[in-house]
């Protein structure tokens, strides 16, 4: 059987945290509902999150403010 391939790179829970301090202030808390069409295909419970509430009305803003706030000053 064929290995699975895998990023070189995978965050740590340091690395999330820091990620969620340096993005709080462009992006917003949304919400999650619950989606009982698809819980009840699958039987558990799924949630969805409400990105299109962003600004932006995407999901991107979080991981593009991300890596724009870890840049050096030399790299901006």
């Amino acid at each position: 059987m064929p290995k699975t391939p895998r990023p070189d790179f995978l965050p740590t829970v340091a690395d999330i945290r820091a990620a969620a301090e340096r993005i709080a202030p462009a992006a917003k808390r949304t919400r999650l509902l619950k989606s009982e069409a698809l819980s009840e295909q699958i039987k558990a419970d799924v949630f969805l999150k409400c990105e299109l509430e962003q600004e932006t009305g995407s999901f991107k803003v979080r991981g593009a403010f991300n890596v724009l706030a870890s840049l050096t000053p030399e790299q901006r």
